[in-house]
């Protein structure tokens, strides 16, 4: 089954600070390479592919131009994670999409690769990547979430939990039926725990965080050791 995949490039971008000012966050440079082009890598295998754009919207619109990939324009209003899939999900057949988070950098076999050979519709409602947080490159402060002995995930803050990855397979049917148009999939979480619902598999490879200046660097030394 090919899936859909969002890429979610429309964030400000705020902790690069200066790096941010004039462009957005997914065409910054990590190891020779934009951000969101590690993105498109780690979405190999996917079908269509969205990426959404709100701030500097044009210079991602440039980055695309010529392919055939769609773009999200979201204005005036950022839409937020579960607007964007929300919005992406209305122009999709029915059935599970596939998200990225265009500031995070993977190793190892595709991500979306490792959660499609996992994925159950009939059991999940999400189905998340994850790492544990002692493996999680330029994370800072604490993991997401818990995870039991059949994968099933529960939100916490606790020092020893695993952190998201940034890629994910989802049901967006409770997104599609959220009246708002500007909300957090974090809100489709909970409800998918509250579900028994929500579950976790761990990432075969390594993963980097790149939010913040320093992650650029450390995203780096992890591309030259694989």
């Amino acid at each position: 089954m090919t899936l859909p995949c969002l890429i979610l490039a429309a964030g400000f971008g705020t902790r690069m600070g200066a790096l941010t000012a004039d462009r957005p966050k997914p065409l910054i440079d990590v190891a020779n390479r934009l951000l969101l082009d590690h993105a498109l890598d780690a979405a190999r295998g996917t079908g269509p592919i969205t990426v959404n754009a709100h701030c500097h919207a044009d210079q991602i619109a440039a980055h695309l131009a010529g392919t055939s990939l769609r773009l999200q324009y979201e204005y005036p209003d950022i839409l937020d994670s579960g607007g964007a899939v929300k919005r992406a999900a209305q122009s999709l057949p029915t059935g599970p999409i596939a998200t990225l988070n265009a500031d995070n950098v993977w190793t190892g076999e595709a991500p979306i690769t490792q959660l499609s050979a996992a994925f159950d519709p009939a059991r999940m409602g999400a189905l998340l990547l994850l790492v544990p947080r002692a493996d999680a490159v330029g994370r800072i402060g604490v993991g997401d979430f818990s995870m039991d002995a059949e994968g099933r995930l529960t939100l916490d803050k606790l020092p020893e939990s695993y952190v998201y990855t940034g890629a994910q397979i989802l049901d967006p049917t409770p997104c599609l039926n959220d009246p708002r148009d500007v909300f957090t999939l974090r809100d489709m979480w909970h409800a998918y725990a509250a579900e028994g619902r929500l579950f976790g598999l761990i990432h075969r490879g390594r993963w980097a965080d790149v939010g913040n200046p320093d992650g650029i660097a450390l995203a780096e030394r992890m591309l030259r050791d694989v």
